[in-house]
């Protein structure tokens, strides 16, 4: 079964993999990165679409079904269940969503494994030049998909506990922003030195994103997206009746206190709070950033483009509440925030820019100053 699901995982990989390396493109490490920015994008949405629909546990072990390669070899497992429990969280279309999500999932590991194992190679190469392209971000980002996966099998076998379900989350999107950090780094910038201007607001609101995605990940695993179902208002109260301490109460099971009683609905309507009213604060801090942006020469494109997709993002999110939260609105408001972090995670590359280009031109210079003294001896 293990090697089974490794094949299937390869041969997904395979694909863009070949499309790469055959490519006319002479810097085919740089499409590399793109092209798994791009496929993680991709299984951020699916993942999305999986938790969205409760597929999640369509496939009740990890990290095959019910013992098996893919859904069709456990079939019988998976009709016994249905019968067992009709309106119950495994069904054979959720099985198939789930495994697919897997295999996506593992098609993006070998691809950061191939792309540290040719960061370390272009590393090595590179030895002789006067500027060494660190590996060190390809690995982190190996590192990073190996925890991810392994909080995607304890999603599974701890039956979608919260926590561990919105840490799985935000790491997927910790992992786009390393990506989206190394594929900005392969293009050649030109950015005016009034950059470093904004460099720590930019930051700030990196920060206060991933946050909200937090909040929006507590949302969506404790499925409190209707919790409120009024807008601008909550109940009908600008501050409605909240439970903040069960909600907030991080290590319990879905829809259980930490003392193991029903989730009270109050509870629900603070998680569904707190994220609405926090996106008021990360909406300005973003709109304010991208704001300052569009003056400085090389990030008129990237702050236009926040400013784009917040609008987008808000729309979206209201409209969640004003259409009885309907599937393909809310996999797009997911995916509004992975692309408003991929964005942002750019503008922030690109604000620290002149400080890098800064510190390799003194390290180039001190080590051309080294060998001319050396050659003088």
């Amino acid at each position: 079964m293990l090697m089974q699901l490794a094949i299937n995982g390869l041969l997904l990989a395979l694909l863009p993999l070949a499309l790469v390396w055959t490519s006319s493109d002479k810097k085919k490490y740089r499409k590399l990165v793109w092209v798994t920015l791009f496929l993680t994008f991709d299984l951020i949405m699916f993942g999305a679409f999986t938790r969205l629909t409760d597929s999640g546990l369509g496939c009740p072990d990890w990290p095959g079904c019910y013992g098996q390669a893919n859904p069709w070899q456990a079939q019988s497992h998976i009709q016994a269940a249905e019968l067992a429990l009709p309106s119950g969280p495994v069904t054979f279309a959720k099985a198939w969503i789930e495994m697919i999500h897997r295999y996506l999932a593992m098609a993006v590991g070998v691809l950061c494994i191939v792309l540290m194992i040719a960061g370390l190679r272009i590393w090595h190469k590179a030895s002789s030049s006067s500027i060494r392209p660190s590996p060190s971000l390809a690995i982190a980002i190996f590192f990073c998909v190996c925890v991810q996966g392994a909080f995607g099998a304890w999603t599974v076998t701890l039956k979608l506990q919260p926590l561990i379900v919105t840490i799985h989350l935000l790491l997927g999107m910790v992992l786009l922003g390393l990506l989206a950090w190394l594929a900005t780094r392969q293009e050649q910038q030109i950015v005016a030195v009034a950059a470093l201007r904004i460099r720590w607001s930019a930051a700030a609101a990196l920060i206060l994103l991933l946050i909200q995605i937090g909040l929006g990940g507590w949302v969506s695993t404790n499925y409190a997206t209707l919790a409120c179902n009024d807008y601008p208002l909550c109940h009908g109260k600008l501050v409605p009746s909240m439970d903040l301490a069960n909600g907030f109460s991080l290590w319990r099971d879905l829809g259980k206190t930490a003392t193991g009683e029903f989730l009270p609905f109050p509870a629900l309507t603070a998680i569904h709070w707190v994220h609405r009213s926090f996106a008021y604060l990360v909406i300005a801090c973003i709109a304010w950033v991208a704001c300052r942006a569009l003056k400085i020469e090389g990030l008129y494109k990237t702050a236009r483009a926040l400013l784009v997709l917040i609008g987008v993002q808000f729309l979206t999110g209201v409209s969640t509440i004003f259409f009885n939260w309907p599937l393909a609105i809310a996999v797009a408001h997911n995916g509004g925030a992975a692309l408003l972090l991929l964005v942002l995670v750019m503008l922030n590359y690109k604000a620290n820019l002149p400080r890098q280009r800064h510190i390799i031109m003194q390290k180039s210079h001190a080590k051309i100053a080294f060998h001319s003294s050396c050659q003088s001896e």
